[in-house]
């Protein structure tokens, strides 16, 4: 049997931000810090070590989330055994949000970067949204504090209230833009200095400078009194004028962050290597181990909790989650947490969502696109597994012997869609395979062919999310596809409540059909979805025949009567009917569902719902005026605006279906300056002329296929 590493000494963390904040040069100044590599890349020259795809080397962003493990024995005070952390460095464009969401599930704790000039920026707060969800604990790190503009105390007081969380200031920093020198440690009260030498092991540990001592005491007394509310005897002692030791604060500290009741604040400059030692130290010190997060909740199949959880312990059944599928040279890695048990190469594991067992071929550690091989691994580690065939992002491995399902994870419908088709005719086949292992890399990617053109439609969450994926399948894949412009996903929905009867008959010799209902279609809910609900009593319609209408609804709801988007958000309630001893099946209820959907839904004023996005504009002040009136073109909504330090902020809704080319617009609008990030919010009635264009499209698309 194998012996059990010491999980008190590992931690699983990612990082995550804003776009350009600077997450991936962060991730580059731990990995040169704890010794797994020796010279630094950075990622303006398209060498960051985590970002190995080429279209990340290009644009300078992170697209998918990349794993490494690496060793910290403490920065001053050397730990026995160095602790070991497992990161996830995630991406922070909100096309990408899915890879941030995923790391999210399967992570104890996070690192969350914010830029000391942009301070919480919009998509930090649809990260810091996923991380409560998640419950994940925290630290924050406000970085880029030697830009022009940075002001840690105003990103401080942005945490506060744009996010609603307490930030715990742990360090000041020690001058501010081109003067940031170092930073104060509030615990110690010590300096940390840096030299110009960009060397991040050059620093002296010194003396609180003079003129920041009032300041420094001020922070340190809010700093104790946060941390002793977390133990009584402490805080009784600290109110009888008795200072806790630094010990039993540490402690304190710890257990309020992994409560979440503070988020421990750091600050400095990961570009200048000034600050990030204490981070790592922050991460050993008050993040937890895989033994001090809740357990995971297991599921049936329907979903349901079972009431039983996933224990952090080798001798337990095997539990693991694959949150990651990623294609490379030597076939599908698959990304495992495993939360329970241990696993060695060659074991027989079972996958819960297909019911069939799959082999661990090998078992490998990554440390981004290189990789290590180890013949096992137990619960806590983040591993990839290799030869694992039917397995899909979400999907539980378990115990053949013992099964048991994780908490699946759930992905957002995507929202725009393009149609492609190879230049080249024999390339068919290679575009099919490629698309096959991109859908089980991205589960917010999604892939139809229209069975009427034969066209394949790519389906995502935005913009700059299919223009990588078409990338993708030309470099990657070596497939040069021809691409249509892009279709928004618009749906149907209905206005009034319609009572109705159907009946379906048929007589042709033999045996006949017959099924009659009655039923009502009702709106329901924003977000409710399809609802069925049968209320038949006395046995007019029996009850084995109740699943067949539900179905006969439902599959109907795929394609709307307006224009064959999907109906979403109605109620159908079967509230009598009759049947014949005979004639009557479930088909023949099935039927009758379909027809009465198209017989009624007709007459219950449809509507076309467009999507509408959530949209944060940053520009210049002098550009104001035209971001706002290009907004209201595009019938946006203007929500709030806020100056900051270097920008405007513009909150805005506006119709995805306006925001085509938005952003070369925006760059051209205001001299390459401006930036915006947009994010699905809800669906909206079209405008009644929007509406007619669709219809009339769609009417059009219905011939051209006739």
């Amino acid at each position: 049997m194998q012996t059990l590493n010491n999980l008190s000494l590992y931690r699983n963390i990612g990082i995550f931000a804003h776009v350009d904040a600077g997450k991936t040069t962060t991730t580059e100044r731990i990995l040169k810090l704890t010794g797994k590599i020796h010279k630094l890349g950075e990622v303006h020259d398209g060498a960051a070590t985590t970002d190995f795809m080429d279209q990340e080397k290009e644009r300078g962003i992170t697209i998918q989330s990349a794993a490494t493990t690496c060793f910290w024995p403490g920065s001053v005070q050397q730990h026995k055994e160095p602790y070991r952390f497992n990161i996830i460095d995630t991406p922070g464009h909100v096309d990408f949000t899915i890879e941030v969401y995923r790391s999210l599930k399967v992570l104890d704790g996070g690192i969350g970067v914010f830029c000391g000039s942009g301070g919480v920026e919009p998509q930090s707060e649809t990260n810091w949204r996923y991380a409560n969800n998640s419950k994940v604990a925290r630290i924050i790190y406000v970085n880029k504090l030697d830009r022009i503009g940075a002001d840690f105390y105003r990103v401080v007081d942005q945490v506060k209230n744009v996010l609603g969380a307490k930030p715990l200031v742990m360090v000041l920093p020690i001058g501010t833009e081109s003067q940031l020198k170092g930073v104060v440690d509030l615990l110690t009260r010590k300096a940390w200095v840096w030299d110009e030498s960009g060397d991040p092991l050059n620093y002296e540990i010194q003396d609180v400078p003079e003129d920041m001592k009032e300041k420094v005491e001020q922070y340190r007394a809010e700093l104790i009194e946060t941390a002793v509310e977390e133990d009584d005897d402490l805080m009784e002692a600290y109110l009888e004028g008795n200072e806790p030791s630094i010990e039993d604060l540490k402690k304190c500290i710890r257990k309020g962050t992994i409560a979440l009741h503070f988020f421990p604040t750091y600050c400095g400059s990961s570009f200048k290597n000034k600050g990030v030692q204490l981070i790592l130290d922050a991460v050993v010190d008050y993040l937890p181990a895989p033994t001090e997060v809740p357990p995971q909740e297991e599921m049936d199949l329907e979903g349901n909790p079972t009431g039983k959880h996933a224990i952090v312990d080798i001798e337990k059944p095997f539990r693991a989650l694959a949150f990651k599928i990623m294609d490379d040279k030597y076939g599908a890695l698959t990304f495992t947490r495993i939360y329970s048990g241990a696993i060695s190469k060659g074991d027989t594991v079972m996958n819960t969502f297909t019911g069939k067992t799959e082999r661990v071929g090998r078992i490998v550690q990554m440390h981004a696109n290189d990789r290590q091989e180890v013949d096992s691994a137990q619960a806590g580690d983040i591993v990839a597994l290799l030869g694992m065939k039917n397995v899909q992002t979400g999907h539980t491995l378990s115990d053949p012997n013992d099964v048991g399902t994780l908490e699946p994870m759930v992905f957002p419908d995507p929202v725009i869609s393009i149609a492609v088709e190879p230049k080249d005719k024999g390339a068919a086949e290679k575009l099919g395979i490629a698309i096959g292992k991109m859908v089980a890399e991205d589960p917010s990617f999604r892939v139809e062919t229209d069975e009427d053109s034969g066209e394949t439609i790519l389906k995502g969450m935005g913009e700059l999310h299919l223009d990588i994926k078409v990338d993708i399948l030309k470099r990657t894949y070596g497939v040069e596809v021809n691409v249509g412009k892009p279709q928004v996903a618009y749906r149907e929905a209905i206005t009034m409540s319609v009572q109705d009867s159907y009946t379906h008959k048929k007589q042709s010799g033999g045996s006949g059909q017959f099924a009659r209902i009655d039923y009502t279609v009702e709106p329901g809910e924003v977000g409710s979805g399809y609802f069925f609900e049968s209320k038949v009593v006395g046995g007019n319609v029996p009850k084995e025949f109740w699943p067949a209408v539900d179905k006969g609804f439902k599959n109907s709801c795929e394609k709307g009567v307006l224009a064959g988007y999907p109906l979403v958000d109605t109620r159908f309630i079967l509230s009598d009917g009759a049947f014949h001893s005979v004639d009557s099946s479930a088909i023949a209820f099935e039927i009758a569902a379909k027809a009465a959907y198209r017989q009624t839904v007709a007459k219950a004023a449809p509507q076309i719902l467009e999507p509408i996005m959530k949209i944060d504009v940053f520009v210049p002040e002098d550009y104001i005026g035209d971001a706002i009136g290009d907004l209201n073109r595009r019938r946006g909504m203007i929500k709030s605006q806020e100056p900051s330090a270097t920008a405007v902020r513009i909150k805005a809704d506006a119709p995805l279906g306006e925001m085509f080319g938005y952003i070369g617009d925006l760059r051209s609008m205001t001299s390459g300056r401006g930036q915006f990030v947009m994010e699905f919010s809800h669906y909206a009635p079209c405008p009644k002329n929007i509406a007619e264009t669709v219809i009339a499209e769609a009417k059009k698309r219905a011939e051209a296929k006739k």
